[in-house]
């Protein structure tokens, strides 16, 4: 069975920067679990493993207008750092969460200054070409169930 529409694929990866240099991988870790056309991994990556079966491996580099999307200077933004937590403990590169109007926010912390810090609201790997190497572990029909919630359910998915 080759990984296409109403199918499961489970799959391992390395992830790799511009400069060669690993970010993520799944070594150590239970594969990967994807429904394709269902946006569980980027359109980058989906598209490379569309058609291939159990066994056969990939690599394959993704813009980032495929990928993470661009790096967009107006996500980030002014907190007051009381919104976020104690000033003298942040560091550049942390990771917060916040509250909003809209709920709780993710960030990175790009400045702290003395009563405000800028957080970058940019997904880590937004801008970046990567490159995904890895195998397919095994692909088999996705359930009724899973095609409906739009995510794989059981090992290496999403767990009810």
């Amino acid at each position: 069975m080759k990984v296409g529409k109403n199918t499961v694929a489970r799959f391992t990866y390395v992830l790799s920067d511009e400069d060669g240099t690993t970010i993520d991988s799944t070594e150590g870790r239970d594969p990967i679990a994807f429904l394709p056309g269902a946006s569980n991994v980027v359109w980058g990556l989906e598209k490379a493993l569309i058609g291939k079966q159990a066994g056969e491996t990939y690599e394959t580099v993704v813009k980032p207008g495929e990928g993470y999307g661009t790096w967009e200077a107006e996500r980030v933004q002014r907190v007051p750092a009381k919104k976020i937590g104690d000033r003298k403990k942040m560091k550049p590169g942390q990771t917060v969460m916040f509250r909003t109007p809209q709920g709780p926010m993710r960030g990175r912390i790009a400045k702290v200054g003395r009563t405000h810090v800028d957080v970058d609201m940019n997904h880590p790997w937004a801008g970046k070409t990567l490159t995904f190497k890895g195998e397919i572990i095994d692909v088999r029909e996705a359930t009724r169930e899973e095609i409906q919630h739009g995510h794989p359910h059981g090992p290496g998915g999403h767990q009810h």
